[in-house]
C-alpha cells in the first residue's frame, strides 16, 4: 500500500543537494516527475509521480530508476537494452516515448508515456528531467499534426514551463534573461516574440523584438526603443496588458482602427513591420506589480492563437515576471553597492612627479562591496603614505569594517610622528577595542623624494602580499621585509619596516590576494604569474598597466575581491 498523500517536492539529503529552485520547478509541473543523477539514481521527485506511482519518496530516492521502476507489460524487470528510456538518457539528449510500464507500490503496472531532457539542478552534477503520465486517451499521447505544429503534447508543455522556470531563474542579469526567454519560445510557440517592460519611473520601453530567421534568432533593433505612456482607458490589448487587466489575442485589425493612443500607434507599426497575423498579448507580473507585456506573434507559419492557447503563454509569462523581478532587484542593490563602494573608496592625490591608478574589482558573487581596499594621503611632514589592506569577508560588513580601518590609520598616520611599523603596531592594539573588525592584512608605507631622481620607500606589513618592484627595465622583485603577523590576532610582536630607494622610471604595486590566489594552486604560482606579467607591461602607460595585469594575472577562478594600487616615479630626463 502506498504511504500518506505527500505534496510539494522531496529530495534526497547528501553533501551534492540540487539547487533551491528544484523544489520550485518540480511543484510547478502539473503531471509526474523526478529528477535522476548523472548515474541515473533518483534524486527529487514531485508529489504527482508519488501519486501516480502509489508510493512513498523513500521507496524512490536514491535508487536506480530504471531498476526500482521499469518493467514490461506482465510487470517483470525491463533490461536495460530493451528500454528506450534508457537509451536515450545515455544518449544525454531529449526524448519522449510512450507503451512502455513503470511498477507502482502496490505491485501493479501503471502504462505511461515520457520526456526526458538534460537538466540544470542547479549542483555541480548534471541531471536528467524526467515528465510521465498515464495517457487517458489514444489521441492523447499522439504527437502534433503537420497542420497544427503549434499544438503541443501536454509533456512537452510541462517540460517548456519546466525549463523555462530554470533556465530564467539561473540568471540575475536582465538582457540575459530575456535572451534566454526568446530562445525557449521562438521558434517553438511562435516566429516573432516581443517583450515591453514598465521602468520604476512607469516609463514603457520595448526592450526585446526577436524574430526567427533560417534557424537563426535575429533582434530587430529597429523596432525597440521607448514607447507612448499607458493609457488608463484604452480597451486595446497590449493597454490592457501593460495594465495587468487581461490577455488577449489580437491581428492586424485589431490596430486598424483610430489609434485610441499613442500605443496603438506602434503596435500597428509592429505588425506593418513584422507581418504578423495573429498574435497572443499576456501581461508580465511579479509579485508586487506589472513589470510588462510579452507579445508572441505567428506571421509564416500556419496556425493562429486562439484563447485556448493563452494559460500556457501566461504560465510562461508568470515565471517571466518572477526572473525579471528578482534580477531587477539584483541590478538595484548593484547600483547601491557600487555607489556606496566609489564613496567609500578615496580619490588619489596629486603627488608632484609621481604618477598613481587605482583599481577595485568586486567578487564575483557579492554584492559588489567588500573588505578589499587602498588609499594614499598626504602626511603633516609633506611626505606620501600608501596603503593597501584586506578585512576578511566580502560583503557590506566587511566594507564597513574596511572602512573604519582606513579612517583610524589615517588618523594615527597624520597625528603620530613615527615610523610605518609603529603606525600599524598602534592599529592593531586598537583594532580589538574599537572596531568590528575581526583579522585584516595591511602594508602600510610612505614615500618622499630622496634627491637624483630617487624615491625612499619605507613600509610595513601586516600579514600582506609583499609589494613588487619592478625597475624601467623589466626587473622585477618583491619587497619582502618589514613583514610581520596580520591585525587582530591579540599576539604583541615587535614589528619592522623595511626600507628602499625607487630608481627613476621604476613601477611599485600593491595589490591584494584576489589578484593572485587561485584555487588548487599554490601562492608561489600567482606571485611568479604577477612578476612576469609586471615585469613585460612595465613599459605601458601607468593606467594600461593596471587594466592588463587585472585581465592577465587575476584567475578565472577568483571568488574574492581585488584591490590594486600602481606608483611609477619619473624617468630622469637630465644628466
Amino acid at each position: 500500500m502506498a504511504g500518506p498523500k505527500q505534496s510539494g517536492t522531496t529530495r534526497r539529503r547528501s553533501s551534492e543537494r540540487p539547487g533551491p529552485r528544484l523544489d520550485e520547478a518540480l511543484r510547478a509541473i502539473g503531471t509526474g516527475a523526478y529528477v535522476v543523477d548523472e548515474n541515473g539514481r533518483i534524486v527529487a521527485v514531485n508529489s504527482h509521480a508519488l501519486e501516480l506511482l502509489a508510493c512513498r519518496a523513500e521507496d524512490l530516492l536514491g535508487r536506480d530508476a530504471h531498476d526500482r521502476l521499469h518493467r514490461d507489460a506482465h510487470g517483470q524487470s525491463m533490461p536495460a537494452a530493451r528500454c528506450g528510456m534508457r537509451q536515450q538518457f545515455h544518449a544525454a539528449r531529449t526524448a519522449q516515448g510512450e507503451q512502455e510500464y513503470f511498477a507502482r507500490g502496490d505491485g501493479t503496472v501503471v502504462p505511461i508515456s515520457w520526456l526526458i531532457t538534460p537538466y540544470d539542478t542547479g549542483g555541480r552534477e548534471p541531471g536528467t528531467l524526467v515528465l510521465f503520465h498515464a495517457p487517458r486517451s489514444e489521441e492523447e499521447a499522439e504527437p502534433p499534426s503537420r497542420s497544427a505544429p503549434w499544438k503541443l503534447p501536454e509533456l512537452e508543455r510541462l517540460a517548456l514551463l519546466a525549463e523555462t522556470t530554470t533556465r530564467l531563474t539561473s540568471t540575475l542579469d536582465v538582457e540575459e534573461a530575456l535572451r534566454r526567454l526568446a530562445a525557449l519560445v521562438v521558434p517553438r510557440l511562435a516566429d516573432w516574440a516581443v517583450v515591453d517592460l514598465i521602468t520604476e519611473r512607469g516609463e514603457v520601453s520595448r526592450t526585446a523584438v526577436v524574430h526567427a530567421e533560417g534557424g537563426t534568432l535575429v533582434c530587430r533593433e529597429d523596432l525597440q526603443g521607448p514607447m507612448p505612456p499607458i493609457p488608463q482607458e484604452s480597451p486595446l490589448p497590449l493597454s490592457r496588458a501593460l495594465r495587468g487587466a487581461a490577455s488577449t489575442v489580437a491581428g492586424p485589425q485589431t490596430y486598424r482602427r483610430e489609434p485610441d493612443s499613442g500605443i496603438a500607434v506602434e503596435q500597428r507599426r509592429l505588425f506593418e513591420a513584422t507581418g504578423i497575423r495573429s498574435a497572443a498579448i499576456v501581461p508580465i507580473r511579479s509579485t508586487r506589480r506589472v513589470l510588462g507585456a510579452l507579445t508572441l506573434g505567428r506571421a509564416e507559419v500556419p496556425g493562429d492563437f486562439t484563447p485556448a492557447d493563452l494559460p500556457l503563454i501566461e504560465d510562461i509569462a508568470r515565471r517571466t515576471g518572477l526572473a525579471l523581478d528578482n534580477a531587477l532587484l539584483y541590478q538595484r542593490q548593484r547600483k547601491v553597492a557600487e555607489t556606496t563602494q566609489n564613496h567609500l573608496l578615496p580619490q588619489m592625490p596629486r603627488v608632484p612627479g609621481l604618477q598613481m591608478a587605482v583599481r577595485y574589482l568586486p567578487a564575483p558573487d557579492a554584492s559588489h562591496v567588500g573588505g578589499d581596499w587602498y588609499d594614499a594621503f598626504s602626511l603633516s611632514d609633506g611626505t606620501t603614505a600608501l596603503a593597501v589592506g584586506d578585512v576578511v569577508g566580502h560583503d557590506l560588513e566587511a566594507a564597513a569594517g574596511m572602512a573604519q580601518l582606513r579612517n583610524m590609520l589615517r588618523a594615527y598616520a597624520w597625528a603620530l610622528p613615527e615610523p610605518p611599523s609603529g603606525i600599524v603596531d598602534r592599529l592593531d592594539e586598537a583594532l580589538q577595542h574599537i572596531t568590528d573588525v575581526t583579522m585584516a592584512t595591511l602594508v602600510f608605507a610612505r614615500i618622499e623624494e630622496a634627491g637624483q631622481g630617487h624615491w625612499k620607500l619605507s613600509w610595513s606589513n601586516a600579514g600582506h602580499p609583499p609589494p613588487l618592484l619592478v625597475s624601467h627595465d623589466g626587473l622585477a622583485e618583491y619587497l619582502t621585509d618589514g613583514h610581520g603577523l596580520l591585525l587582530g590576532t591579540g599576539i604583541r610582536v615587535p614589528r619592522t619596516d623595511g626600507t628602499v630607494l625607487l630608481p627613476p622610471g621604476s613601477t611599485l604595486l600593491l595589490y591584494t590576494d584576489g589578484l593572485i590566489e587561485q584555487p588548487g594552486h599554490s601562492l608561489d604560482e600567482g606571485l611568479s604569474r604577477l612578476r612576469r606579467h609586471a615585469a613585460a607591461l612595465v613599459r605601458r602607460p601607468l593606467a594600461s598597466f593596471s587594466d592588463q595585469l587585472l585581465h592577465r594575472v587575476r584567475p578565472a577562478a577568483n571568488d574574492d575581491d581585488v584591490a590594486l594600487l600602481a606608483l611609477r616615479t619619473p624617468l630622469r630626463t637630465g644628466p
